[in-house]
């Protein structure tokens, strides 16, 4: 599309992204179908994953970064006994162990151990950057790479089935946590290695059991009904903030914080994040309530637009 057929438009869309394609490529695929001019995903998933990936346009980028410290529930299925080079199924087999014998309760247990806050090692062939590059460039050019240890958040973990050698869990977790080292660490305490066969992401907070829309179906949707009813799909950002205390300003008062200027909280108004409305609804600025006052932490500028 040329340029010029980008518009300003507004909103999240909750792609349940199909197996093999990037979260890159999956928004660059959904942004020129709606004819967005600006876009981003929250959260990406590799190729081999599917499911929620929220997409953001315009003024709803600025959402991302509150977006990405959400919890997400993934069912992953872990195959043991084998070891890749990425801890996937996207890589050659590079050593296979016998499986130990296994039960139900011991695995239950040791499960439990990758509960709470724990240390975890990234894969080396991820998308966290070293020395200003990622680690999968360097990885791939033979450099010798070892990824930094960091805390990370596993707020439940379960045994779904179990089938000879594979395991379906159920994982929650906070940012910044790979269910790749998750099936990589659990094949290494049973003692036999293990890599991830297959991953969906269930939902990501605060979307947790709101459907989601596959590309065919977008697609569908331009082809017959036009690129406005495509737009209709988006959800906008006072719909899909986090459960933040909401504040509706008068007229005069949003335009103060449009002008950027102090604006006295209620005295009812509790310390922390919250939401400002302008008087019909719409969302203006994510703000902070300290010391009595609304601080400004991003604002929205919606223009004349058709967002």
């Amino acid at each position: 599309m040329p340029a010029s057929d980008f518009e300003p438009v507004h909103g999240v869309l909750l792609l349940d992204k199909p197996l093999g394609l990037s979260s890159s490529h999956a928004l660059q695929r959904v942004r020129r179908m709606l004819g967005a001019a600006k876009g981003g995903h929250t959260g990406a998933l590799d190729p081999l994953a599917t499911g929620m990936l929220p997409l953001c346009f315009g003024e709803a980028t600025k959402l991302a970064g509150v977006l990405l410290g959400e919890r997400k529930v993934y069912h992953a299925v872990c195959r043991l006994g084998q070891v890749t080079r990425t801890d996937d199924v996207e890589s050659e087999v590079i050593c296979e162990r016998p499986l130990p014998d296994l039960d139900d309760a011991s695995l239950a247990a040791l499960l439990q151990q990758f509960v709470g806050r724990i240390s975890q090692v990234p894969p080396i062939y991820s998308a966290l950057k070293q020395q200003g590059q990622p680690l999968y460039r360097r990885a791939r050019r033979g450099e010798a790479v070892q990824a930094p240890q960091r805390q990370v958040e596993v707020h439940a973990l379960r045994l779904l089935q179990r089938h000879e050698d594979r395991l379906m869990l159920e994982v929650e977790c906070g940012a910044g946590f790979y269910v790749r080292a998750l099936a990589r660490d659990l094949g290494e305490r049973l003692g036999c290695g293990g890599h991830l066969a297959a991953l969906r992401r269930l939902w990501v907070a605060p979307f947790q059991g709101q459907p989601m829309i596959d590309l065919g179906t977008l697609e569908q949707i331009l082809r017959h009904d036009g690129r406005e009813a495509l737009r209709a799909q988006l959800r906008p950002i006072e719909e899909v903030m986090p459960q933040w205390p909401r504040w509706m300003l008068s007229a005069a008062e949003s335009l103060m914080i449009s002008q950027g200027r102090a604006l006295i909280a209620p005295r009812t108004a509790a310390p922390g994040p919250c939401l400002l409305l302008d008087p019909g609804g719409r969302a203006l600025a994510m703000a902070e309530v300290l010391d009595g006052r609304f601080r400004v932490s991003r604002g929205f500028h919606w223009g004349q637009d058709k967002g």
